[in-house]
């Protein structure tokens, strides 16, 4: 909720205003900007791909998850989760932290019984990201074993020394950035906020947006994924590897966030129900993830390939 109602006279009609002052939305939103592009720049893709991910995934499956083949369904279904969860701090993943800003609103924070409170408090947000979720992850799954090589996704080609499928990455997660950071900015009232006094609506969108990462995601462990899924020639199997891909990939934001509501008794989402904080807190979080990733895949990854240019660290 990013609006209050103010009389603007004794007697008259209440109009809605932003919950945030005009300097404050601005001085917000501008931090934001720069702590999205001060990511994309200090980003480090060869730790959070390879040391944390491989590792965590070589870790859980308990053999080398990029050299040993897929051997079958269930190992198949397994490896799709566990990839997802090695991948949760990946660059074309991070951004489904912003979730937790709209999820922080559509919990119970009017119940009184505690208890109740919070248990209500956790499943609703939860289940409303996963419907928006699956429904984009399982629908792609299946396009994608039914289209198989024909998506550029799963192309070796190379276009002007950029491979096929980082191209694909950079238009998906270029259009994911800007839908976020425009969510952000409407959290905050700079601009018209489409899910205004919708909150539940703003968090199926939300989920919808982290299912939509697959479509672009390069992401080598979840590309052996894809072709595995397009190899069984089954449209259900690529449904559900791709459904549970996605769940491995919001689990470690869904804990932290359940055990936040959990261990506060539901104090963390009233603290939230201020307009003022939700705003700032949603806001802040939705620009500098969206400004991250827009920057990261549009500026960075073609910069890396001789398009434009974008400063590297000495770690990178």
């Amino acid at each position: 909720m990013s609006l209050r109602q103010i009389p603007e006279a004794p007697g008259l009609p209440v109009r809605p205003q932003p919950a945030v002052g005009a300097a404050r939305r601005a001085r917000v939103a501008l931090i934001s900007v720069a702590a999205g592009v001060l990511l994309a720049v200090l980003w480090s893709f060869e730790l959070v791909d390879s040391v944390i991910g491989d590792t965590v995934a070589n870790t859980v499956l308990g053999h080398d998850a990029k050299a040993t083949a897929i051997t079958g369904t269930t190992a198949g279904l397994l490896f799709a989760f566990v990839s997802g969860f090695a991948g949760t701090f990946t660059a074309c993943n991070i951004a489904m932290a912003a979730s937790v800003g709209p999820m922080s609103q559509v919990g119970g924070a009017g119940d009184t019984e505690p208890a109740g409170a919070s248990l209500r408090s956790l499943l609703r947000p939860v289940g409303w990201l996963a419907l928006g979720m699956v429904v984009v992850s399982a629908g792609y799954g299946i396009v994608g074993v039914l289209l198989g090589d024909r998506l550029p996704q799963l192309s070796t080609d190379v276009v002007d020394g950029i491979p096929v499928r980082l191209i694909q990455s950079s238009v998906v997660f270029g259009v994911i950035g800007l839908a976020l950071t425009y969510l952000g900015l409407a959290a905050l009232g700079v601009l018209p906020d489409v899910f205004a006094h919708r909150p539940v609506a703003r968090v199926v969108a939300m989920g919808a947006l982290v299912g939509g990462f697959l479509v672009g995601r390069p992401y080598p462990l979840f590309n052996k994924l894809f072709h595995w899924a397009a190899d069984t020639g089954n449209p259900l199997y690529g449904a559900l590897a791709f459904t549970l891909q996605s769940l491995g990939n919001v689990l470690l934001v869904t804990l932290i966030f359940a055990m936040v509501v959990l261990a506060t008794r539901g104090r963390f989402l009233r603290w939230m129900a201020d307009p003022r904080r939700a705003a700032v807190v949603t806001g802040g979080l939705l620009i500098a993830l969206g400004v991250f990733t827009v920057v990261y895949w549009d500026l960075r990854v073609p910069a890396h390939f001789g398009i434009g240019w974008f400063p590297t660290m000495p770690y990178n």
